[in-house]
């Protein structure tokens, strides 16, 4: 344990855990001492008559990988799914009901650069992997709960079927990945007795037949009419109110950018985090959930690469509308490019490749002296005219005409790139930083990763805060296993699930 001194410039934020724990003259992971002083919140810079004194300790429960267990503070960094959903078991379990909960976001709610705020997802349980398949099935027990309180109500959610599809006259079409998840489907269909969900689609004939497509719909595939999509942004909104309802003022939510995490001064631990105000934020736990951002906060070049997917939009007529609103999703794996039924006169295609990298300098977290490249978000919030290129958007185009040939070709009325979280094989990342350096891990303690969402974490909503805080608290070996730091060496950034298609390695 150390005992150092410090002058603070600026001023430090403390959570309402942390007034209390003044109170108490200890803080357990970041102890702070006023002296001379009794004034608790925000601290103002430092005076003659004031001085803080620090305090680090050493975890004293390595279940938990913080100083004792649960923790009275834990900081969030992003306001996502995976953070909110986070939040929300957090408030549900009974060990946490004195625990003070601080969300970090550099925009107000919704942000709207976030990957998850935008028109539709798609909602399935259709995957390769049976333990995805099996959580998801899981999750759209809940999104088809209609009410107008509950989840897939007023039309947050839409079960219009999806068509999974691929091409079988080459390799590396994604073949592999449909075949696994038609199986794994009809395995969840027969434990459920619904013998009229999945129909499988033998030829580029009954998949065109089915959906009014044309030729680039795919060679051989599935419709499974149990899948469906949701309004992204309306559900996440939902999450957000949920966390209100229980917060009971024991969550914060502070519009304000995270800029960098606190670390003790021997390097070993989270303490919190600064943020571009100069307000500092204290924690017992600090539980990094940036989703595409969270390589600026740790050194994650080994385990996420954000990737930038693209997402483009038109505008429809009201007999357009009519005409496409009940048709099933269509996403072919061999191309990467779907459809979403549209909605409010407006139609999206888009695209689940390896996306575009934006390798960025920045100072390596875990050396500061020391500059390091990786790919972060480029998006409207820091670059207004940020954009789909027009190369893509031509090539969307005449992929959208070849999957609805009766739909006129038109301008594309808005465009955006969304920001991938993308790992080595698109497990999400789930998991302390305890790991130790000499073994490729970052030897830390006090910070919790939740992120890694590799294009696929929304439909988790209703479940995936479970299942986080269930290996948060060493209660799942199953998912703590998958969701792990990972031994990589060498990783070209790629996510190699077999879902992903188009060209390797390109930039913005």
């Amino acid at each position: 344990m150390y005992n150092e001194e410090t002058k603070i410039p600026g001023r430090i934020e403390l959570s309402p855990f942390s007034e209390c724990a003044l109170n108490m003259n200890h803080l357990i992971r970041s102890k702070v001492r006023i002296v001379g002083d009794e004034q608790l919140g925000v601290v103002p810079a430092i005076s003659a008559r004031r001085h803080y004194t620090f305090y680090n300790a050493h975890p004293a429960h390595s279940l938990y990988h913080v100083s004792s267990y649960p923790p009275s503070s834990i900081l969030i960094i992003g306001t996502g799914v995976f953070s909110l959903s986070t939040t929300l078991s957090l408030l549900k379990r009974p060990a946490y009901k004195n625990t003070t909960i601080t969300l970090l976001d550099r925009s107000p709610f919704p942000a709207p650069d976030a990957s998850s705020v935008d028109s539709s997802r798609i909602i399935r349980a259709d995957y390769s992997d049976p333990l995805y398949s099996e959580l998801a099935a899981s999750a759209q027990e809940e999104w088809r709960q209609t009410g107008d309180d509950e989840l897939g109500g007023q039309g947050r959610y839409t079960e219009s079927g999806l068509c999974l599809t691929c091409d079988t006259s080459y390799e590396n079409s994604g073949q592999g990945y449909v075949r696994g998840s038609y199986s794994n489907v009809q395995q969840l269909m027969k434990q459920s007795g619904d013998t009229d969900g999945v129909q499988e689609l033998p030829s580029p004939e009954a998949i065109q037949n089915l959906l009014k497509s044309g030729p680039g719909s795919g060679e051989w595939g599935y419709i499974n009419r149990r899948s469906g999509w949701a309004d992204a942004e309306a559900s996440l909104v939902w999450l957000r109110k949920e966390v209100e309802k229980l917060s009971n003022g024991r969550v914060q939510f502070v519009v304000s950018e995270a800029t960098s995490l606190i670390f003790s001064t021997d390097q070993s631990s989270v303490l919190g985090a600064n943020t571009a105000s100069g307000t500092q934020y204290f924690a017992d736990l600090t539980i990094l959930a940036a989703g595409a951002w969270s390589a600026k906060f740790l050194d994650l070049r080994s385990q996420v690469h954000s990737s930038g997917q693209c997402l483009l939009y038109i505008d429809i007529t009201d007999e357009e509308q009519e005409k496409y609103k009940n048709i099933p999703v269509l996403l072919n794996m061999s191309t990467g490019y779907f459809i979403i039924p549209p909605r409010n006169n407006v139609l999206k295609i888009a695209r689940h490749a390896h996306g575009y990298s934006n390798p960025t300098g920045i100072p390596n977290p875990s050396s500061p002296s020391e500059t390091i490249s990786v790919s972060l978000p480029r998006t409207t919030y820091d670059h207004p005219s940020n954009c789909v290129p027009t190369s893509f958007q031509a090539e969307a185009a005449t992929a959208l005409h070849t999957l609805l040939p009766d739909l006129p070709p038109r301008p594309f009325s808005h465009t955006r790139i969304c920001w991938y979280t993308d790992t080595p094989t698109g497990e999400f990342l789930i998991t302390y930083c305890d790991k130790p350096q000499s073994s490729g891990g970052l030897g830390l303690t006090g910070v919790f990763l939740a992120t890694g969402g590799s294009g696929h974490g929304f439909k988790f909503l209703p479940v995936l805060g479970e299942k986080i805080v269930d290996v948060l608290e060493g209660k799942d070996e199953v998912w703590a296993k998958k969701w792990a730091w990972k031994a990589t060496r060498g990783w070209d950034g790629m996510t190699d699930d077999g879902s992903r298609a188009g060209e390797r390695g390109e930039k913005l």
